[in-house]
């Protein structure tokens, strides 16, 4: 089996390489490769890796190149991870909507739209070349954010794409923690989007255990998920770190104004990542890794290919075509929930109705990631203001027009669908 990472210079790479080496007598790599544009993240995260292989006996073929043809040559699986525009555009994502007084985060409102307009025509182009030179049947795993814009933009254009995040996992992980068990007997069964679900069950051996939870732990799920206790006990789930964002809206907002952006913090981890990287006695992944964010990725992912490698049938959270399981969205809607995923891909698990106070968000951010789609599609400034004038965040027409300028602005050197074609003014 021949997998090809894209964007393969991440700093989240180790992570994705220590999953691999682990259950590769699962899965059966034979061929790894980790391809990058680049050139020192390509140099110190592919010698890494290297060590890393070396060190765990893994006997396969690592490969460690630019050449994106020759990275997706017979691939049966290719996993994209990149970041359009680096950190830069990252930092751009969380302080342009910040200056309009607006929420600042690289996936939610404004920051989300300006990294899907960057992002989706990157990815798709991939894509072509995926369906041009990878194994018949070769599936792309999306990690590349916004993960539920991205993989909606893969299955239109008849791509074999699962979008994977990791906050189902990680939720899956700091539960069976406050609950004393192995991570899995748990089972997270959330709805929702990307960046945007709520879970409603935690099954423990099949039993739900979540009233429990939320009776004995409320107060520090709430904390983390950055919410009341009050609103937990209402509402009866346990909401994504991403409500927050629109629960206690005011409260963030204030917090980012007088605050350093996420997107520097994380900057000065990468840079202390890659030099340590550097060091020619390093054959494991670091610590400081954890605090990159992204944790339990590799866990993930690997859990994922395995599962189609092996025609398992074990249930994983992912983003996909909704196909009825959530009654009030379309059935081309794309949506993040469990499903059972074999050789054919993955079947959503039946979703009970949700509640109106869940569905009518969902429904909402529906509408604004059919438009941001289009907007990334078309190159047209008009959607552009049409999307974030249905996303709830922004909502406001002189506000849409300001944002929908300055993220054109910003992001102009890597938006090359938004410029006037050669002779046009």
């Amino acid at each position: 089996m021949k997998i090809a990472v894209v964007g393969g210079g991440s700093t989240y790479t180790p992570e994705l390489v220590s999953g691999l080496s682990r259950d590769r007598d699962r899965i059966g790599v034979t061929e790894l490769v980790l391809q990058d544009i680049d050139p020192e993240r390509r140099e110190v995260v592919g010698g890494l890796a290297e060590r890393m292989l070396r060190n765990q006996g893994y006997d396969g073929a690592l490969q460690v190149t630019d050449d994106l043809d020759r990275a997706l040559d017979g691939a049966d699986f290719v996993l994209i991870q990149i970041r359009v525009g680096g950190q830069d555009a990252r930092l751009s994502d969380e302080t342009v909507p910040l200056a309009c007084g607006c929420i600042g985060q690289e996936t939610t409102g404004a920051g989300g739209l300006g990294k899907a307009l960057r992002t989706v025509p990157v990815v798709l182009e991939i894509a072509e070349r995926v369906r041009e030179l990878a194994a018949d049947g070769a599936w792309i795993i999306d990690f590349t954010n916004p993960v539920g814009i991205v993989t909606r933009a893969l299955l239109d254009a008849g791509h074999r794409a699962l979008g994977l995040c990791n906050v189902a996992i990680t939720t899956q992980r700091h539960v069976a923690k406050l609950l004393g068990v192995e991570p899995q007997r748990v089972l997270v069964d959330q709805v929702g989007l990307n960046h945007l679900s709520w879970v409603r069950r935690v099954l423990l051996d099949g039993e739900d255990v979540l009233p429990d939870l939320l009776a004995e732990h409320g107060d520090e799920l709430a904390r983390d998920a950055g919410v009341s206790g009050r609103l937990l006990d209402e509402l009866g789930v346990l909401p994504s770190y991403y409500l927050h964002y629109y629960y206690a809206h005011d409260r963030v907002l204030a917090e980012q104004a007088e605050g350093v952006p996420r997107a520097a913090t994380v900057a000065e981890i990468e840079r202390e990542l890659l030099e340590l990287y550097r060091d020619p006695n390093l054959v494991e992944k670091p610590a400081l890794l954890e605090q990159r964010g992204g944790a339990f990725y590799s866990e993930a992912a690997i859990g994922l290919v395995g599962a189609i490698a092996a025609d398992t049938g074990e249930m994983h959270v992912v983003d996909v075509r909704n196909a009825g399981t959530v009654e009030g969205l379309a059935a081309e809607d794309v949506v993040e929930v469990p499903a059972r995923v074999d050789r054919s891909g993955a079947t959503p698990l039946s979703q009970p109705r949700v509640a109106p106070e869940l569905l009518g968000l969902i429904q909402h951010v529906t509408a604004y990631e059919k438009l941001a789609l289009a907007a990334a599609l078309s190159g047209d400034p008009v959607v552009v203001r049409k999307a974030l004038l249905t996303h709830p965040l922004i909502g406001q027409d002189a506000l849409a027009d300001e944002l929908a300028d300055r993220l054109l602005e910003a992001g102009a050197k890597h938006l090359p669908q938004f410029r006037a074609p050669e002779g046009v003014a």
